[in-house]
């Protein structure tokens, strides 16, 4: 009899697994038919980068946030920038539409792509498409990115927008640490595709973006069907879970960099604190200009574009470009 009921939680469980992972496939299916790869491609190490690249001018390069896509960019920044700049912008690597080289990928995986891993791979990338002396400029965990590209391949001056660039005090979120784990990473993911709807998620993007609102059609746009599928949410789990390891060693190297480097951060962010990251980071690096964003959040290319912009003409203009 025991052996019979065993059997039966067993199968149970097998059976509830197969069926989670049914669900999520179907949402992951239906997300990428509404979100499709709005761009083209480039192969590097037979790793698909997505990417899209507009424009005329000296080469600006756009590096999206953690759990985010290229399409945050495409919203309204890219048309504006493409009028003075030739603008290319990734999907980083496991996110988006990009993949993912073969030692970051599985389920219980727990390595990830650091910065410096990310910055080598995009730089490749852009060199393909013949992006010279770029402007980089990265948002959020982009911003890391963008300065591990300063240090490591060529660039002409960094731009970072609410950029989580130095090492924080205390614990990462729960979610991070439950993903940063391998059981957890590959239980968890499957039920979070299978059971959040993408088009509800508009309470948790409003909060990234608060004290501002978000943009009429941005969630649309965006899709946030591509930020829930099994292998992106285990890739930006893992890859956030990395992050305050790499940015140490990143940040010990940050008084040998001596591009132009503007640095964009909201007052009111709760996301990346500014003394923590901005404030701290300026102290650092030889040739950095900090422009403190009053009561913007986290979403300063929404909430300011055009302080944005500025800082991009000032990047340029200081690396002789303008």
């Amino acid at each position: 009899m025991l052996r019979m009921i065993g059997t039966i939680l067993i199968a149970s469980l097998v059976g509830g697994g197969a069926l989670v992972h049914w669900r999520a496939g179907t949402r992951e299916a239906a997300a990428l038919e509404r979100w499709p790869a709005v761009g083209a491609f480039v192969t590097v190490d037979g790793v698909p980068i997505h990417y899209v690249q507009t424009g005329n001018g000296p080469d600006v390069v756009l590096l999206h946030g953690a759990s985010g896509n290229l399409r945050d960019f495409t919203f309204d920044l890219v048309d504006k920038l493409a009028q003075d700049y030739r603008v290319t912008v990734f999907d980083r690597p496991g996110l988006g539409h990009s993949g993912r080289r073969a030692e970051h990928r599985g389920a219980f995986n727990t390595d990830a792509e650091t910065p410096q891993d990310q910055a080598a791979l995009l730089a490749s990338a852009a060199v393909q498409l013949g992006v010279r002396n770029p402007i980089v400029v990265g948002h959020s965990f982009g911003g890391a990115v963008a300065m591990a590209w300063g240090l490591d391949h060529d660039a002409a001056a960094l731009v970072t927008l609410g950029g989580a660039i130095m090492p924080w005090p205390g614990k990462l979120d729960f979610q991070y640490r439950l993903l940063g784990n391998a059981v957890g990473g590959a239980l968890a993911a499957p039920i979070v595709t299978a059971l959040i709807d993408p088009m509800r998620t508009r309470d948790a993007v409003e909060g990234i973006f608060a004290p501002q609102s978000m943009p009429e059609g941005y969630l649309t746009h965006v899709g946030p069907g591509l930020s829930l599928q099994r292998h992106v949410i285990r890739a930006n789990g893992r890859q956030v879970y990395h992050l305050r390891a790499a940015l140490t060693e990143m940040s010990a190297r940050y008084a040998t960099l001596s591009l132009p480097v503007e640095l964009l951060h909201g007052t009111a962010d709760t996301t990346v604190g500014f003394d923590i990251h901005a404030v701290a980071a300026a102290d650092l690096l030889p040739d950095a200009n900090l422009t403190a964003l009053e009561d913007v959040g986290h979403m300063p290319q929404h909430a300011r574009p055009g302080a944005v912009i500025e800082a991009i003409h000032r990047a340029a203009t200081r690396a002789g470009l303008r």
